[in-house]
């Protein structure tokens, strides 16, 4: 019989760093759970959780990974030791992930009430469209003059962003001299949309 027929659970891996794989096919024993893969890290503390057919589901913290590389015809993969949790450890041990999430303002809700805090770095946003503008004004058919002016204005515009709380009529109004092209006037809309955040 084939290792794989033995197979017959489906978990998912929920790692400590908040990364979830789904429907990985093992064999859930008592304090025992064996996976056939050896594309996945299975580390310490992770956690198995199996959803069964009659709606339950099990919580398992892994104790020891257990790892085998193949052996002739038996495949890599995993001989876990694992704990079963109770439902209130269980609850507790999944709220303890840690979700690392990027990008601006973005939020992450599993089952839950948002109770995040965002932290934006405005400053580090200022500087990506500042070079998207230098890199647009690069890109225009401009003469060296045009090109050189434009260049001042941008370096007045950042100069306004790093001394505190920038004027909006200020960064409006030099924004509104910088050439008139399509992309140009784009990053300027979401530098001046900065400047209600700040």
């Amino acid at each position: 019989m084939p290792f794989n027929d033995l197979m017959t659970d489906t978990v998912n891996l929920l790692k400590k760093d908040g990364e979830v794989i789904s429907n990985i096919s093992s064999s859930v024993q008592k304090n025992k759970i064996f996976i056939q893969r050896s594309d996945i890290l299975i580390e310490t503390g992770d956690l198995i959780q199996r959803s069964m057919s009659n709606g339950a589901e099990e919580t398992y913290k892994v104790i020891d990974p257990g790892f085998h590389e193949k052996l002739h015809s038996i495949p890599a993969g995993y001989q876990m030791d694992v704990i079963k949790l109770g439902l209130p450890e269980a609850k507790t041990a999944v709220q303890h992930i840690t979700y690392n999430v990027s990008g601006v303002n973005n939020r992450f809700n599993q089952n839950s009430i948002d109770n995040s805090v965002n932290v934006v770095n405005s400053n580090l946003e200022v500087q990506e469209y500042i070079s998207a503008l230098r890199d647009e004004i690069d890109k225009l058919s401009l003469s060296k003059e045009e090109q050189q002016a434009s260049y001042e204005v941008i370096d007045v515009v950042e100069a306004q962003f790093e001394g505190g709380k920038p004027s909006k009529t200020v960064v409006q109004t030099l924004l509104n001299g910088l050439p008139n092209a399509g992309s140009v006037a784009t990053i300027s809309s979401f530098l001046l949309s900065l400047l209600d955040k700040l």
